[in-house]
């Protein structure tokens, strides 16, 4: 890697000899976006015109169908057990269908237009409107977004002064977004394609758990994502990257994985430390190791900002740890997984979150107090107070007998854990 270094980039160049920085940006930023394209592309597998096939030639290519409500009808597909009941073609939408495209076929036919040429045009945007839609579900958007929100923030650490903002910082941070937004969709897709029982319980929009995802599907996508992200490592050179990268391939594999010794979610107290090792080390450390290395070429340093990241990330990551199988208790029982909410309840874990979430801002506030920045103090007193009283007034009015209610507030947990992140880079 040190070799790519030195041919990729100088102390202020970042590609071959380039004078302009903004077309380096463009050109290490192009690839792992056309590769991703390219991806998306070959996972649509539906050609427009079999928009309305039969329910045998769709099913049997394993990839989309349309979901309805009819008689349920079970039957075995190469191997697996499929339930038509909410996977069938709708027959009513089919037969409206036929009878517009008959109409536009006579209407194209008097008026010149080629036959067919509007339903074909109809059919294809559908169908890459479904595929958006079930990688977007793959995907778990709000992993995502935490995951990108979290490398900026951590990122923003590294900067001293404006001139830091520059397109050096932006190519740096851009590399890093990219290779882990691509390994957290291997990670989150491998755990899917393990858990497609559970998932038809807990989780059955789910694109692998409701049938329109086969699991060759899903397997093809998430071996891709892995292999694009250990691309884009390669190809920026970076090892806190790469290290990044490849710690977090080992543990979101043996996390889901179901191997002799593996399968951690299986163990409370391991799949904790899984998430925890992720979320608060390796997002903080390596993230920031890797603009302040490897973009800035500076000394490794512990700063302040970076021991209240990880430490605060180290209770957050425990919340969510604990917080995501509390939704998830019906399908873990039945299927084994002894998470703290099938051994202790519901209502004990949820308590448990809320408090260990009100120590981390109580210890916050604190931190902010002694800051010598004046603005600094304000901003990080202020808002984690703020942040505190919002979580305390929302876990009070919580219906734990809703399944639903329970759900909403996991994805409120998230939105505090974005909220977070864009008060760390002011914190002096």
């Amino acid at each position: 890697m040190d070799t790519r270094c030195a041919i990729y980039r100088s102390q202020d160049k970042r590609i071959l000899g380039s004078e302009s920085p903004w077309i380096c940006l463009f050109f290490r930023s192009s690839l792992p976006l056309l590769l991703l394209a390219s991806l998306f592309l070959l996972t649509d597998q539906v050609r427009p015109q079999e928009a309305f096939d039969s329910l045998e030639s769709l099913q049997e290519r394993g990839f989309f169908v349309l979901k309805t409500y009819q008689s349920p009808v079970r039957r075995s597909v190469q191997g697996f057990t499929w339930d038509s009941s909410n996977h069938q073609l709708n027959h009513n939408r089919r037969n409206f269908a036929s009878k517009r495209t008959n109409d536009l076929i006579h209407a194209n036919a008097t008026s010149g237009h080629p036959l067919g040429s509007q339903p074909e045009a109809h059919n294809r945007l559908k169908l890459a409107l479904s595929a958006i839609d079930a990688f977007y579900r793959f995907s778990r958007p709000h992993t995502v977004i935490g995951t990108a929100m979290s490398i900026v923030s951590v990122s923003l650490l590294s900067v001293e002064s404006l001139s830091d903002l520059s397109p050096l910082f932006l190519t740096g941070l851009l590399e890093a977004v990219v290779a882990a937004l691509f390994m957290n969709i291997y990670i989150v897709g491998l755990n899917q394609v393990f858990d497609i029982e559970i998932d038809k319980v807990n989780k059955p929009s789910l694109p692998l758990a409701s049938g329109e995802y086969s699991p060759r599907t899903g397997i093809t996508i998430i071996l891709s994502f892995a292999a694009l992200s250990f691309g884009v490592a390669w190809f920026v050179g970076s090892w806190p990257l790469f290290w990044a990268l490849f710690v977090s391939f080992i543990l979101g594999t043996a996390y889901s994985i179901n191997l002799p010794l593996l399968r951690w979610k299986r163990f409370a107290v391991v799949a904790a430390l899984c998430i925890l090792a992720v979320r608060a080390v390796i997002v903080q450390v390596a993230f920031f190791l890797h603009m302040q290395t490897f973009v800035f070429r500076r000394s490794a340093i512990l700063s302040r900002p970076l021991i209240f990241a990880t430490a605060f990330m180290t209770f957050f990551s425990v919340v969510i740890a604990l917080f995501k199988d509390i939704p998830d208790l019906e399908g873990d029982r039945i299927f084994g997984i002894r998470s703290y909410t099938v051994r202790l309840g519901q209502q004990r874990v949820f308590w448990i979150c809320v408090y260990l979430l009100q120590v981390a801002y109580s210890v916050a506030i604190m931190i902010g107090a002694t800051s010598s920045c004046l603005w600094s103090k304000i901003i990080t007193i202020l808002g984690h107070a703020v942040l505190a009283l919002i979580l305390w007034s929302r876990a009070n009015s919580l219906d734990l007998t809703s399944k639903a209610a329970i759900t909403s507030f996991y994805m409120f947990i998230w939105k505090l854990f974005y909220a977070e992140y864009l008060l760390i880079p002011l914190v002096r």
